[in-house]
């Protein structure tokens, strides 16, 4: 009987509305400072591999400085010149080589990496392209974000629409108890709904029910209320009733509307409809947007998509209303789309059962980005069930909703819920130095890259993000002078906390007299064959590098350093080193480098930089450590 009578008074008095229903643009290195001079990285990547040469280091970061720049176009060549090398790389470029095709309206190729990326990753993201029709698996698996319990002001009748008033909760009732009058609903044989008041405590708890106001409830249905910050305008749905008199549609029935009403001198009173009300079509469930300036409800007013549509009308600073806008087909269906309710971060959380559910009313959350709503996502269970589930509100992680599942206590009841949440804190650093780096721009994005939240660090070089429980994220951290750097991040099922610490690596890099190149450009060895001194193919795009930067500064002078390990002889070792160095330095004059730029000398084992001498046992790392090259700058 409970489901019965639950669609019977929603269809007359509208009780769920059921009848209807990085870094930006890198710096330019020309930049000028009084005692240091800068390079772009970039930059001297690009002329390397002008050059003509290859590697999947040199492609990856040459296509993720403009990716994460947003310069996708740009990014699909380096990405494109990427997978030519036919080499493996991370599934994660497969995902943004086909985002930056469809920047170039490739889609055909876009789609073709699209699928590959789903073959190597588990991603969601993979997952939405193939276009998962699996419902009901999609919403197990954001199932447990909510922990629900029972509440103690149910009655046998129905109890549902909560809203929050200050410390207090607002909601509607049909109990007898303290109805403000006792009108029986033919088709449901109970009291018309009036609107109840109880205290909420500090644990979320609630206290005893009283009538919320005799100014408000009349003896016919009064529902889901929404009240503004200050608590003195409120706005709720009614019965067609206006001065002791009852409005009626051309076929003669009873409609609902929304009302205003003013709190003056601790009493509700210039109950006003709103003017977009109409006798012929229903207005119900008010919602109001975290700045107050747009109130979102639910109609079937001409111009509706289904049973019931969610619409949304502007509030100016005067109180006046513009015209309702229907939030279109990405939110609305041919069902019934109802109970909006709009939390702290504007995202809209509504009941439908247009959209796959588990039975009757599911609630959806719909995120807004940029100004729009995405396409809704049902939020799982313990919510949600086979039920009628819906009147969802919540307020600093606790909620309240409605659901006449089978455990109830009345025909339609008030649960309590917790969000789990979780923070996500860390510090950004500089990777060599291990400085903080304040004011930098750290960027939060969802598992699909849609962006969820954006700070700055603070002075200490702080930031924090409040999660959803057990979902991936990527953490994006950029500044000026910097390579941009992005972590993944998956929090865990339950409430908690985590850090996270970016350590973001200069791309604009001061030179001075001393600097070592090799270490700026992160050349640890120029690489020989053994015993050769011969210039390798990977040596000489090393050595491009070096060449790129002296061509930037056309006075710049480098002495040449070439060391070995202890293995061998002195004799030899510095004879081999010697050679080395001059066929470096030959190199780099064939390049285009003057010769008296230039200095050039082997130390052979002379200058270790650990203990590994002759007869000493070290391991191979170790050794390597000592095979060095050195680029030091000795005039600028």
């Amino acid at each position: 009987m409970k489901t019965r009578y639950t669609y019977s008074i929603l269809f007359i008095i509208g009780i769920t509305f059921f009848s209807f229903g990085q870094s930006g643009k890198l710096k330019s290195a020309d930049k000028k400072y009084d005692t240091y001079s800068y390079i772009d990285a970039i930059e001297i990547y690009e002329k390397v591999a002008e050059k003509g040469y290859k590697s999947v280091d040199l492609f990856q970061k040459l296509g993720n400085a403009y990716y994460f720049n947003g310069e996708l176009d740009k990014a699909s060549k380096w990405y494109g010149d990427l997978f030519a090398l036919n080499q493996e790389v991370d599934a994660e470029y497969y995902f943004r080589y086909a985002q930056a095709l469809k920047s170039q309206e490739n889609y055909t190729k876009s789609n073709e990496y699209m699928e590959l990326f789903n073959k190597k990753s588990p991603d969601s993201r993979g997952k939405l392209f193939v276009q998962n029709k699996d419902y009901l698996s999609d919403i197990n698996a954001v199932s447990g974000k909510y922990t629900i319990g029972k509440t103690d002001i149910n009655s046998e009748f129905y109890d549902y629409g909560p809203s929050f008033f200050g410390d207090q909760m607002v909601f509607t009732s049909s109990r007898s108890e303290g109805n403000s009058h006792s009108k029986i609903h033919n088709w449901t044989n109970q009291n018309f709904t009036d609107l109840f008041v109880t205290s909420i405590d500090n644990n979320g708890k609630l206290g005893g029910v009283e009538n919320f106001s005799k100014e408000i409830n009349t003896k016919y249905n009064e529902s889901s209320p929404v009240f503004t910050k200050d608590g003195k305008t409120m706005y709720f749905t009614r019965n067609n009733y206006n001065d002791g008199k009852k409005g009626k549609s051309t076929d003669k029935s009873i409609l609902e509307k929304i009302y205003k009403a003013e709190l003056v001198n601790n009493e509700w009173t210039n109950v006003k409809e709103l003017p977009f009300n109409n006798d012929n079509y229903k207005t119900a469930h008010p919602a109001l947007s975290p700045d107050e300036k747009t109130l979102y409800f639910a109609s079937n007013m001409p111009g509706s998509l289904g049973m019931s549509d969610l619409y949304k009308v502007s509030i100016d600073a005067n109180g006046n209303f513009g015209t309702p806008e229907n939030l279109g087909p990405t939110i609305n269906t041919e069902g019934r789309e109802t109970f909006p309710f709009i939390d702290a971060d504007n995202n809209l959380f509504f009941a439908s059962d247009g959209h796959p559910g588990l039975g009757g009313l599911d609630v959806f959350e719909a995120k807004m980005v940029n100004n729009s709503f995405q396409k809704p996502q049902n939020i799982g269970k313990p919510i949600n069930s086979s039920k009628d589930d819906f009147g969802y509100v919540n307020k600093d992680k606790l909620g309240f909703f409605t659901s006449n599942r089978d455990e109830g206590v009345g025909f339609d009841d008030i649960y309590t819920f917790t969000i789990c949440t979780y923070t996500l804190s860390g510090l950004i650093k500089d990777i060599d130095s291990q400085l903080i780096l304040p004011n930098s721009k750290v960027v939060l994005f969802d598992e699909n890259m849609n962006k969820v939240s954006e700070t700055t660090s603070s002075e200490k070089g702080y930031y924090e993000f409040q999660l959803d429980c057990d979902k991936k994220y990527y953490v994006r951290a950029s500044k000026e002078e910097y390579e941009t750097a992005e972590k993944t991040f998956t929090s865990n099922k339950t409430t908690g906390t985590s850090n996270l610490d970016i350590e973001l690596k200069r791309n604009v890099i001061p030179i001075e007299e001393g600097t070592d190149l090799a270490k700026v450009l992160n050349i640890s060895i120029i690489y020989f064959d053994l015993d050769k001194w011969n210039i390798r193919p990977d040596a000489a795009e090393d050595l491009e590098k070096i060449i790129a930067v002296m061509k930037q500064y056309p006075t710049m002078v480098v002495d040449i350093r070439s060391h070995t390990d202890s293995r061998q002889t002195h004799k030899y070792n510095e004879l081999l080193s010697d050679r080395r160095a001059k066929s470096t330095l030959e190199f780099m004059v064939k390049n285009g480098i003057s010769r008296n730029r230039l200095t050039a000398k082997g130390y052979g084992e002379n200058q270790l930089i650990n203990n590994c001498a002759d007869d000493v046992p070290c391991s191979e790392e170790e050794h390597q450590k000592n095979r060095r090259s050195e680029f030091i700058v000795i005039k600028m």
